[in-house]
């Protein structure tokens, strides 16, 4: 993470929601070779049980997810955990951040294109969410 002061990264929890195993498993080893708790699953349903067994500070998100897709899951897990921040990871170039997603604080920052060049950025973001790190 070369560039970064993200030293507030080792207290941070991360729940990886990506139906891509691979995508899913890279994401949650590279946050936990910069010391961050993270955890993966490949569904939303399956993310809603893990959260009502645990906070979470950030949740990463793929949009296209089978079953419920990642703009309901975020909706919903806002609704009962209003203090989690949320990253979107997708992979859709056509993407765009809906109202519903707006509304409730998520910003087109927040939305990462898969494949990322430089996984500091998301990182990055995922300290600002915790509330581990000020805004720039």
């Amino acid at each position: 993470m070369k560039g970064y002061n993200l030293r507030y990264i080792s207290m941070v929890s991360v729940l990886v929601v990506d139906d891509e195993e691979l995508i899913r498993v890279n994401l949650v080893a590279y946050l936990e070779d910069e010391e961050a708790e993270a955890v993966g699953t490949s569904s939303g349903e399956d993310a809603l049980i893990i959260l009502a067994e645990r906070e979470f500070d950030v949740a990463i998100i793929d949009m296209r997810l089978p079953g419920m897709n990642g703009n309901e899951l975020i909706i919903r897990a806002n609704q009962c955990w209003p203090d989690m921040g949320f990253v979107i990871h997708t992979g859709s170039t056509e993407y765009r951040l809906p109202q519903g997603l707006s509304d409730i604080g998520l910003e087109e920052s927040h939305v990462f294109l898969k494949p990322m060049q430089d996984m500091g950025e998301i990182t990055q973001l995922v300290c600002q969410l915790a509330k581990r790190l000020p805004k720039k």
